[in-house]
């Protein structure tokens, strides 16, 4: 793996300690036990990862140079310019890596027949059926760009590929063209099977297949074809005119984000030179980007979506979502969270609770009023349904959408003006924060008086992701959660108002000083002669102020045990500042996504679940809830699934301060565990 200096005395740098995920999932791609077509999946996984980096990080990191600035501080105590180097050479030795990855899977499903071939391979019936789809599917949804010296060249499309194509014509002259792959159309054309050999051949060889049928009306000796990618700058830029609607602005931004600065420029390293000079030319390519020689092929994320071929023993086996015992979808859910609160575990359990708890809502005579968080919507959404289905119904609801959800916008906007249009009342959060927390909170009137119903979830209320993110949801009628839940929602509304929360921790006024609260009582535990204990699962921890109080905590003698998947700013380990911390990471079937705060409070634990990383915007620039447990068996179930994922060394990394993703490796008993926590949800249906 990559070894380089990643961190000073006290900090890792954020950017590279991403880059060092991407290379755990890259781990996952690499790993001979992973069933094959998965491995593939995972190779899509790194890229798609690698794509988003360079649109928000990069591109962060870039603007920095750009604008003269050293972001020393903000860096984590290196110089953006210097960053932007070793990012760069990290990068190539990953692209490098995961193209070494790939022949080998290529390689391995060939043993599977199972065949990738390219343009030179194809036989004359497989002709004969390209011809065919081509002329039918691809060809209408081609678009072909002559590029000439007199010709301004149109603004290429953000992490779309392109084939470069030169033609050596006849009289001596150069032509260039570039032409689109069409992403209306399945990256992976199926073949049909021969002796039982199944082939899959890309678009993009396809259309080098049909070159000729492409260029005909040019008069040429010869031509090739090459793929490059850009990738531009992901920020969303805001109009300023006050005629328009948020969403209008939203909307408008999300097109023109197409048009953002270049900040990655990667080629077919065999591409000849002069190919290469004229198109970095014509497309504004400076020094300040990143220009990345790669392999054959681009947008590797669309192997995401590589076919299953029908072979399941190529896949992981699906895992049926479980039932939460006591909790029926055959009956009132209204009634069942009334007698005690509820957890919901996904993907090991079924999301369809969430569905049905607002689809009774929208239909209960008894229901007044129905209020949500929404982050991020699958495309097509139950969710959005039940709650326009209450709308119709004559409830009041009220929807606090977060239409700046990085990459999921235009899906919001979507659903917003659906809802919008059906008098649900939608709140565009409040302004300069992000609202990230996932609630819900629902008032039925039972006698004279109203009593309060709700959820909150450490994830996105998402039927599609539910799917692989393990995320923890509790229902709830405990009055006084939500009672706090009802003055967030005062605050979207009133927001030039703080409020104050008995039992829930929110950011942004909250919680650092809530958090700190909770770890100096740990520090005092270690004081006065008892155990101090910190256990923390989330996705990622940036904030240099959250990380300085931990190592203050293990200073004290506080034990201090982290999950985290992705970005850890921390340095465990070290002697005289985190040498009671550990780190662990685990990437496997599932995408580990569920927030959890844990302090031991002298062996009558505190437990939280939360929507907040300990990252600076969680903190400081978003609306963000974190919800104590307070039923003990629920408290209990929340701690032993902690247990199981500590307890992992099969896929846990150690992260430490070299970096090395080194698996965690002890003589105890295997546990893999996601397939653990399935097992121990099993257990519980039985007793």
């Amino acid at each position: 793996m990559i070894k380089p200096e990643v961190h000073t005395n006290i900090y890792i740098n954020r950017e590279i300690s991403w880059l060092q995920f991407n290379a755990r999932v890259l781990q996952e791609a690499s790993d001979e036990t992973v069933p094959l077509i998965e491995r593939l999946r995972f190779l899509g996984i790194f890229s798609n990862n690698l794509d988003e980096f360079f649109k928000v990080r990069y591109a962060t990191v870039k603007r920095i140079v750009d604008a003269g600035k050293g972001g020393k501080t903000e860096l984590g105590g290196m110089k953006a310019t210097e960053l932007l180097e070793i990012i760069t050479q990290i990068v190539i030795k990953q692209q490098s890596e995961s193209l070494e990855v790939l022949d080998s899977i290529q390689m391995r499903l060939k043993d599977e027949n199972i065949y990738i071939i390219n343009e030179t391979q194809i036989n004359d019936t497989q002709h004969e059926f390209l011809r065919k789809y081509f002329i039918r599917k691809v060809s209408p949804a081609l678009v072909t760009i002559i590029l000439n010296d007199a010709v301004l060249l149109p603004n290429l499309k953000d992490s779309a590929a392109y084939l470069a194509v030169r033609m050596e014509m006849n009289n001596a002259k150069k032509q260039f063209a570039l032409i689109e792959i069409p992403k209306s159309i399945n990256r992976f054309v199926e073949l049909p099977k021969q002796d039982d050999k199944n082939f899959i051949i890309l678009i993009d060889d396809l259309l080098r297949h049909c070159l000729r049928d492409i260029f005909n009306i040019f008069d040429y000796k010869s031509i090739s074809a090459h793929m490059i990618k850009i990738t531009r700058d992901g920020e969303l830029d805001f109009e300023s005119d006050l005629s328009k609607s948020f969403i209008e602005k939203i909307s408008d931004s999300v097109k023109h984000r197409q048009l953002g600065n270049p900040v990655r420029f990667v080629y077919d390293k065999t591409i000849d030179a002069e190919t290469l000079e004229f198109l970095m030319t014509k497309m504004g390519i400076e020094d300040t980007d990143s220009i990345i020689p790669g392999g054959r092929y681009h947008n590797r994320r669309d192997y995401m979506s590589f076919p299953s071929l029908g072979r399941t023993d190529l896949m992981y086996s699906k895992i049926e979502a479980l039932p939460i015992k006591g909790l029926s979808l055959e009956s009132s859910i209204f009634e069942a969270i009334k007698q005690k609160d509820y957890l919901l575990h996904a993907p090991y359990q079924t999301f369809s609770y969430i569905v049905k708890f607002l689809r009774e809502a929208a239909l209960d005579p008894k229901v007044r009023t129905i209020k949500i968080t929404i982050y991020r919507l699958a495309q097509i959404s139950d969710i959005a349904s039940s709650l326009i289905n209450a709308a119709i119904n004559g409830k009041q609801v009220t929807v606090s959408i977060e239409l700046q959800a990085r990459f999921d916008e235009q899906a919001n906007i979507n659903y917003a003006q659906q809802m919008e249009d059906e008098g649900i009342n939608l709140v565009f959060g409040v302004k300069g924060l992000k609202v990230h927390s996932k609630m819900c909170i629902i008032e039925r009137e039972e006698g004279k008086k109203l009593k309060r119903y709700g959820f909150i979830s450490t994830g996105n209320f998402n039927e599609s992701t539910a799917k692989v993110y393990t995320d923890y949801t509790l229902f709830t009628s405990d009055q006084r959660i939500l009672k706090d839940v009802t003055k967030i929602f005062s605050f979207f509304e009133s927001n030039y108002k703080i409020f104050r929360y008995k039992h829930l921790i929110t950011s942004p006024h909250h919680t650092k000083k809530s958090i700190f609260k909770l770890i100096d009582a740990e520090i005092q535990n270690v004081k006065n002669g008892n155990e101090g204990l910190i256990r923390l699962k989330m996705n990622s921890i940036s904030s240099y102020n959250m990380v300085d109080k931990l190592y203050e905590a293990s200073n004290a003698g506080v034990k201090i045990e982290m999950i985290i998947r992705g970005i850890c700013c921390l340095v465990p380990g070290i002697k005289g500042m985190s040498e009671n911390i550990e780190v662990i990471s685990v990437v496997d079937k599932f995408l580990e996504h569920s927030r959890v705060y844990i302090f031991g409070n002298n062996g009558n634990p505190k437990v939280y679940i939360s929507s907040a990383d300990w990252m600076t915007r969680n903190i400081e620039n978003r609306v963000e809830v974190s919800c104590p447990i307070y039923d003990e068996a629920i408290k209990q179930e929340i701690i032993d699934t902690f247990n199981i994922c500590w307890s992992d060394n099969v896929k846990a990394r150690v992260l430490n301060a070299s970096q090395e993703n080194e698996y965690k490796i002890n003589d105890k008993e295997k546990v893999r565990s996601q397939f653990e926590t399935y097992n121990y949800y099993l257990k519980k249906l039985e007793n």
